[in-house]
């Protein structure tokens, strides 16, 4: 299973929103996120990302998608984000976000989440940005659904030179699995200077 990679942007994302959205279902139902999605959504949601700076990284094996990794700057993401770093950041104009890193179980431990972060930082500076962020869901570590054997990210990012922004939680809603209704998730947000 080796990987080969392709960047998308703008425009171009339009092509594959279909497959992000598959992957999106099937990679963020599984903990933390818990994510009981539908294409309609996804599909609805994932239009905006087909413009401006956005950038897409793909990860392929042959022809098929089984990674994506998305990024764009932070005031054209969902105000929800934006709001809860700009009381931070001195401007949120400044800052790329660094949205979903979706890979399917099968391709991790090769190097993918590296090359998705290398790419959209690259990007981002190409662009004159100087920060990158992103956020990650909190959950609770008696969490009823946590796997005994989940290890958080945390290290993983610190290596990369992300820190936590104390006090910067954005708050997202979405329907967990087996739930019946959306409920609010908070997000800690994560920051580099590029």
């Amino acid at each position: 299973m080796s990987l080969g990679f392709r960047d998308y942007r703008g425009a171009a994302i339009a092509g594959v929103v279909d497959d992000l959205a598959r992957l999106r279902i099937a990679v963020f139902r599984d903990w933390p996120y818990l994510y009981d999605g539908d294409l309609d959504y996804e599909r609805g949601y994932l239009a905006g990302y087909a413009q401006g700076d956005t950038i897409l990284v793909a990860a392929h094996d042959g022809g098929r998608m089984v990674g994506a990794s998305t990024a764009m700057p932070l005031a054209d993401h969902a105000e929800e984000f934006a709001g809860a770093l700009s009381n931070f950041t001195q401007d949120v104009k400044n800052v790329f976000y660094l949205a979903e890193s979706v890979l399917l179980s099968d391709y991790r431990g090769q190097g993918a989440y590296r090359a998705f972060f290398a790419r959209r930082e690259a990007h981002a500076r190409a662009l004159g940005f100087t920060h990158a962020t992103f956020c990650g869901v909190i959950r609770p570590d008696d969490h009823p659904l946590r796997p005994a054997t989940y290890q958080p990210l945390d290290p993983v990012w610190r290596r990369f030179g992300y820190a936590p922004v104390p006090g910067a939680v954005a708050r997202f809603r979405w329907r967990d699995i087996g739930a019946a209704e959306q409920t609010e998730k908070p997000l800690q947000f994560w920051i580099k200077r590029l």
